[in-house]
């Protein structure tokens, strides 16, 4: 267990030539509809749980862009093919730009809440005894087959419900980019699970088993509907964020289409499959 003291979750742009190379790179940031949210419209309740949830987003794509950069070595490493790499070097550009428009969805709202983080436990380490291929595999089962396959479908049904032009535009950009780390994890077990043995292959179950589980109990942790007796707010999707018995819904349909059912299809049965299917 590390001993690190928590730090604050903050964020800044260095500017000058850097920043408009990364503007350059996404202008679609800028291009948002930023002008259009006016916070003080919204009861406070509803700001702070919207407050919440963006700054949550922005360091759940944080930690994202850490695991795409921990991946990408991983899959130098393991020689996959170039042009599967090279599509791939887009995903923490993407990630990093989801940081940027989650953050300033929040401070749009009235500013980001406070989030206490461990640097040195940012993303999930691989076990250095493993071969580089299985070092690959481990990443690519945790946060592609399960975490970024999960992520697309509820990203998908927050932005469906949103309601407000500044979330569902954010929100879209975010679906749009999302669509192709949601299939890059299959494409890559495509193309290695002909290259393993069966110890790689229960590699491949036992991590995505353990990150299921990691999912399951996060979904245990989320805050009921109800806080007090009072109802949730009645505009809670306007803002880009689902109420919790709707997104629990929405985890577990995810969970059944886009994780275990690939999975099964690609002959390798998790323990998970019982508990969902």
């Amino acid at each position: 267990m590390s001993t690190e003291t928590p730090e604050l979750f903050e964020l800044e742009l260095l500017g000058g030539a850097f920043e408009r190379r990364y503007r350059k790179a996404r202008p679609d940031i800028e291009a948002m509809p930023w002008e259009t949210l006016d916070a003080s419209a919204y009861p406070e309740e509803e700001l702070a749980a919207a407050r919440r949830n963006w700054t949550l987003g922005a360091f759940q794509e944080f930690r994202t862009a850490a695991a795409c950069a921990s991946t990408l070595r991983a899959l130098i490493e393991a020689r996959a093919p170039i042009d599967l790499i090279a599509a791939f070097t887009r995903f923490p550009l993407d990630e990093l730009a989801h940081v940027e428009l989650c953050s300033r969805m929040a401070m749009a709202l009235g500013g980001a809440q406070p989030v206490w983080m461990d640097s040195s436990a940012i993303c999930a380490d691989i076990n250095p005894a493993l071969s580089p291929l299985h070092r690959a595999c481990e990443l690519i089962a945790r946060n592609f087959c399960v975490g970024e396959a999960l992520s697309i479908p509820l990203l998908h049904a927050t932005w469906l419900r949103a309601t407000h032009p500044l979330a569902r535009a954010v929100l879209g950009r975010i679906v749009r980019d999302e669509a192709a780390h949601g299939i890059f994890g299959w494409t890559f077990l495509d193309w290695a699970l002909p290259l393993l043995d069966d110890d790689g292959k229960e590699l491949i179950r036992a991590t995505a088993d353990a990150a299921i589980v990691e999912v399951e109990r996060m979904w245990a942790s989320l805050p009921p509907d109800d806080s007090n007796g009072q109802p949730a707010p009645r505009q809670a999707n306007t803002l880009g964020w689902m109420r919790t018995g709707d997104y629990l819904i929405a985890a577990q349909k995810a969970m059944r289409a886009r994780v275990l059912r690939p999975f099964q299809a690609r002959d390798l049965r998790l323990d998970a499959h019982a508990r969902f299917m």
